[in-house]
């Protein structure tokens, strides 16, 4: 069954109920391939034969002030905002946005410059969602006030 698409403005709030952070503002950008999410001291631990990626989200924002560490990860090459590559850390997690979870692909970044600790990219968006540029926080506007918005159900 085909999904009804649905219109999402230029920027929203968002939750990643797996990484405890809620009402997180997004910038939507149909020029990135991949969504992109802000922290800093990324760095690898080896256990033994097993390597874990440890990782902290922007406190500033309203981020749990502490650690994650998660053991499913990849590496890949990125080309920044400025036509640059850089290699990066890519986690998967879930987001709820338009009161829908979706799980998808999140690089590790410095976006301490940017005013949007997250960037939602066209992965997320295909099939999913069309741009209106004049609108913003269509989904916050819209789910807001849904009595079971913090209720966790993962």
């Amino acid at each position: 069954m085909k999904h009804a698409i649905q219109v999402i403005g230029a920027t929203d709030l968002v939750d990643l109920p797996e990484l405890g952070w809620l009402n997180v503002p997004v910038r939507i950008d149909s020029g990135a391939a991949t969504s992109a999410i802000h922290c800093s001291r990324v760095r690898l631990i080896k256990d033994g034969e097993q390597t874990f990626l440890q990782f902290y989200l922007d406190k500033k924002k309203g981020a749990p002030q502490q650690s994650f560490i998660v053991e499913d990860f990849k590496e890949t090459v990125i080309r920044n905002s400025s036509g640059k590559e850089e290699k990066r850390y890519v986690i998967k997690t879930k987001v709820r946005i338009f009161g829908k979870k979706i799980r998808t692909e999140f690089s590790l970044a410095n976006r301490r410059k940017m005013q949007y600790p997250i960037l939602i990219g066209r992965k997320l968006l295909k099939n999913r969602f069309i741009i209106d540029v004049s609108q913003k926080n269509l989904s916050a506007a819209r789910h807001s006030l849904a009595p079971n918005r913090l209720k966790s159900d993962d």
